[in-house]
C-alpha cells in the first residue's frame, strides 16, 4: 500500500465520519421496545467486531470490560469493518450520557447499580433512561439500516380477512 492510497483512505474516512445524519424513520415508540433486544446485539456484536478487527470500541477509550456476546458470522473483513463504522456512526450520534450508559450497561455489562455508581448519578435515572437510549440508538439503527424493520404479517390472527368485523347477534330472550 502506498503512502498516497494510505491518505486516500483516512480522507474517505474521515469523509465518511463527516456524512450528515440521516432524518429519523417514522416509527411508534411503542414499536421501539420491540427492537431494545435486537439493538443490545447489535452493540455486543459491534464490541466484539472491533476488537477482532483491531479497533478498541470507541466509546470504551482504555477502559476494562466484560466481553461476552453473541456470535454472529460476517463473510469478510471488509464487511466487519464496514460495521465497526456504521456502528460507530450511529453511537456518535447520542448524546454524551446515552454513550456512556450503553458502554456502561450494554457492553461492559454492568448492572444498573454500579452503572449508576460509575454515572455519579440514581439508579433509578439510569433504569429510566436507558430504555429511552435503547430506543433512541434504535431509530438511529434503523435509520441507517444496520437494522431492519419487522414486517407485520397479513395473515395475523388478529382482523378479518375483509378489515370488517360484524357486529355479534344478540337476543333480548337470552
Amino acid at each position: 500500500m502506498t503512502a498516497a492510497s494510505v491518505c486516500n483512505l483516512e480522507v474517505d474516512l474521515h469523509a465518511y465520519a463527516m456524512d450528515p445524519p440521516c432524518p429519523l424513520p417514522e416509527v411508534d415508540d411503542a414499536e421501539l421496545c420491540l427492537y431494545r433486544g435486537r439493538t443490545v446485539n447489535i452493540l455486543r456484536r459491534y464490541l466484539r467486531l472491533s476488537m477482532e478487527t483491531g479497533r478498541l470500541p470507541s466509546l470504551l477509550g482504555n477502559l476494562h470490560f466484560r466481553a461476552r456476546v453473541s456470535n454472529y458470522p460476517l463473510k469478510t473483513f471488509e464487511d466487519a469493518v464496514i460495521f465497526v463504522l456504521d456502528v460507530e456512526r450511529c453511537l456518535r450520534e447520542q448524546d454524551d450520557f446515552a454513550q456512556e450508559l450503553l458502554a456502561r450497561i450494554v457492553l461492559q455489562e454492568y448492572t444498573p447499580e454500579d452503572a449508576a455508581r460509575m454515572l455519579q448519578c440514581s439508579v433509578r435515572s439510569v433504569e429510566r433512561r436507558l430504555p429511552e437510549v435503547l430506543d433512541g440508538m434504535t431509530k438511529t439503527l434503523l435509520c441507517r439500516g444496520i437494522l431492519s424493520r419487522s414486517k407485520i404479517s397479513p395473515t395475523s390472527c388478529q382482523g378479518s380477512k375483509n378489515g370488517y368485523f360484524p357486529p355479534s347477534p344478540w337476543k333480548d330472550d337470552e
